[in-house]
């Protein structure tokens, strides 16, 4: 199965410093059964951009909670072992969780399949998202529409042996 793990770039350095994306349980997005009725497609790729989009905004939550990080969302794209990861049936239906699992299990960051990070330019449009995040989920219009100038900033694909470039920033 195919999950999205929400990070920072200093959690990504962490990560390449550890080896591991995290030792479970951890949150993650993935294609969960109430993703795929909310979204309402059976096109996978349009459903796995779907849970993309569900971790970048877990990543902005991230950079919200932590002032001193680089503003821009990262997301790594790896598989898990089926059963590895679970959405809380409980919670399936909300419109807040869709997509959202619980990775069990030490996760390496060499079985990763690709890292997701926001280009240089989105810098300040992340920037002013996870400053008025908390004021869009307090039903605030016009911070959702900052949060979504972020969303407007696609997620640009990094194999993983650039990931040494990509946190070598944050580590100097």
């Amino acid at each position: 199965m195919r999950v999205y793990v929400p990070l920072t770039l200093s959690g990504l350095a962490e990560a390449y410093k550890t080896g591991e994306l995290g030792s479970g349980p951890f949150g993650a997005y993935a294609v969960t059964p109430a993703l795929r009725e909310w979204y309402l497609s059976d096109d996978i790729e349009e459903l796995e951009y779907a849970a993309l989009n569900r971790a970048a905004l877990a990543s902005l939550r991230l950079l919200a909670a932590d002032p001193d990080a680089a503003r821009r969302r990262v997301v790594v794209a790896v598989d898990v072992p089926d059963g590895t990861a679970t959405a809380d049936p409980d919670r399936a239906l909300d419109p807040a969780v869709l997509g959202e699992v619980r990775v069990t299990g030490t996760v390496r960051l060499a079985k990763a399949a690709a890292v997701h990070v926001d280009s240089d330019d989105a810098e300040a449009d992340v920037a002013a998202a996870a400053e008025a995040l908390a004021a869009a989920d307090d039903g605030d219009d016009d911070a959702q529409f900052v949060v979504d100038g972020a969303e407007d900033h696609e997620l640009l694909w990094f194999a993983t042996q650039e990931i040494p470039n990509l946190v070598g920033s944050v580590e100097d």
